[in-house]
Formats: structure tokens, C-alpha cells, sequence
């Protein structure tokens, strides 16, 4: 079935746009934050939320969850950066061996997360005044579908890429100069996601479980935490420190927040009305 291959061999890595090139991963977050920002636009006005809450939201949400996801890839998988190369951290560049504009990369899903829950709780805090689970509730549907655009960026840099494969799905990553397929583990993460984000939206808008505080939150874990562990089977792990664990960081990580998601969909009990 070699036939069946695809090969990814795209001729550029972004825009060019004269004075930089604007990478399609980067393009692809300011896209999940853009549509994220309408998905919430339409949420907050059913809810009967102002256009100012909206405005902080956007702002909490894009400084927490990109810090977060940076911090989250440093600290679980490049710790050496903090010595080696600390401007890269938080600028798109990297000084060692050599300057280069790289453009964001390296951000992980468990940073992000965990950002994503403080952020939402210093907003709620701040501005909202309601319960951070009533936000956290109604993010996660613009998450989602953030979620998957961002692995759909990955596909573009040819990041995570999976182990060797014969399957009809297997991609040949030209850019990475090879000449045999691979499991796409982005493309698999990505379609998870997106499924994730047809179901969270229909649950919203067409069931009352909006009504019921933590069930969407927690079911955006689960579902997002089990198809990242699923995955991870496929991929070539990002550290090579779990070798003879059976289980990788990836999926170690994981662990935590399905835990959580199944205690907020099935015995956590609000003490309010929604």
C-alpha cells in the first residue's frame, strides 16, 4: 500500500513577508486565538456577559496560556534551556549554537493547561466574579478547536512526528530529509481534537449540561488527556529519559488531569446555580 503515502515536502515554512516569515505554526495560533475569541464573542453574548469581560478574557487567556505552554515544554522536556539559551525561552529566537529567528515552538498541551486553570482563576477573580468552573466551562469549547489547530501547526513544522509505520496513513517527511513514512501524530491528535470540539460545542449549546458546573470542563480533560495518551503510542517521544518506563513523560503527565476530569464530570457537587 506504499502507494497510499503522503509525502510532505511543502516549499516554504511560512509567509514570507518581507522583513520576517510569518511560520504556519505561529500562523496557526494567532488562528485558534482569533476564532477562539468568536466562539466566546457568541458565548458571552448568550450568556449576557459585557464586551469589556470579553476583552479581559482574551487578554488573560493569550498571556496565560502562551506562557504556560512555553514554561510547560521547558520544564518537562528542554530543562537545559534554562542554562544554555534563556532568551529562548520567551523570544522566537535561539543564540546557541548560532542566532536564528525560529519563530514559537516548543510549546506543550500540560503547560498550557495548567496555565490556562490560574489564568482563568485570576480573571474570574478580577473581573468576572461568578465561579472560575463557570469559565472554565464555556473556554474549553474555544480550546478545543485551538487544541487541534495547534497540532495541525505541528504537522507544518514536522514536529512529534510518530514511529516508522507501513500504514496507508503513514506521511514522508521530506522536510526532515527522509524517505520512508511515518505515523502522522499530529494529524491523529489534531482529528481527536476537532471531535473533541464538535462534541463540547454541541453539549453547550444543544443539552443542559452548561448547567451542570464542571461537567463540560471535566469532559474536555478526559477526552483531550485520553486522546493525547492514546497518541503518544504512535509518536517518538520528545525525551528519552521514560525508555524503560511504561509509560513516557507525555502520557505520565497526562494521567493527573484525567483523574481530575472524571472527578468534575461525575462527583464533583456545586454548592451554587450556574
Amino acid at each position: 500500500m506504499t502507494f497510499l503515502k503522503f509525502v510532505w515536502n511543502p516549499s516554504s515554512e511560512g509567509i514570507d513577508l518581507v522583513f520576517f516569515t510569518l511560520h504556519y505554526y505561529s500562523l496557526m495560533w494567532v488562528l485558534a486565538f482569533v476564532l477562539g475569541l468568536q466562539i466566546m464573542k457568541r458565548i458571552y453574548k448568550n450568556e449576557g456577559q459585557s464586551e469589556e469581560s470579553l476583552d479581559s478574557l482574551f487578554i488573560y487567556s493569550v498571556l496565560g496560556i502562551m506562557i504556560g505552554a512555553r514554561l510547560g515544554h521547558v520544564l518537562f522536556y528542554q530543562p537545559e534551556l534554562i542554562t544554555e539559551d534563556p532568551l529562548s525561552i520567551f523570544l522566537p529566537i535561539r543564540t546557541v549554537p548560532e542566532f536564528e529567528f525560529t519563530g514559537f515552538r516548543g510549546l506543550a498541551s500540560h503547560g498550557a493547561t495548567l496555565a490556562m486553570l490560574f489564568s482563568m482563576h485570576l480573571y474570574n477573580k478580577r473581573i468576572l466574579k461568578k465561579s472560575v468552573l463557570w469559565i472554565l466551562d464555556r473556554i474549553v469549547v474555544a480550546c478545543s478547536l485551538g487544541a487541534a489547530l495547534i497540532r495541525l501547526g505541528n504537522f507544518f513544522n514536522s514536529e512529534m512526528v510518530g514511529h516508522p509505520t507501513d500504514a496507508p496513513t503513514g506521511v514522508v517527511f521530506k522536510t526532515l530529509g527522509e524517505d520512508f513514512a511515518r505515523h502522522p501524530g499530529q494529524l491523529y491528535e489534531a482529528f481527536g481534537y476537532l471531535i473533541l470540539f464538535v462534541i463540547v460545542f454541541y453539549l453547550y449549546w444543544k443539552t443542559n449540561k452548561s448547567k451542570q458546573e464542571g461537567f463540560l470542563f471535566g469532559f474536555f480533560l478526559v477526552f483531550l488527556f485520553v486522546v493525547r495518551f492514546i497518541v503518544e503510542y504512535f509518536k517518538v517521544a520528545q525525551v528519552d529519559d521514560r525508555a524503560d518506563w511504561l509509560f513516557n513523560t507525555g502520557q505520565l503527565l497526562s494521567i493527573p488531569f484525567i483523574l481530575i476530569g472524571l472527578y468534575f464530570m461525575f462527583m464533583y457537587k456545586s454548592k451554587r446555580t450556574s
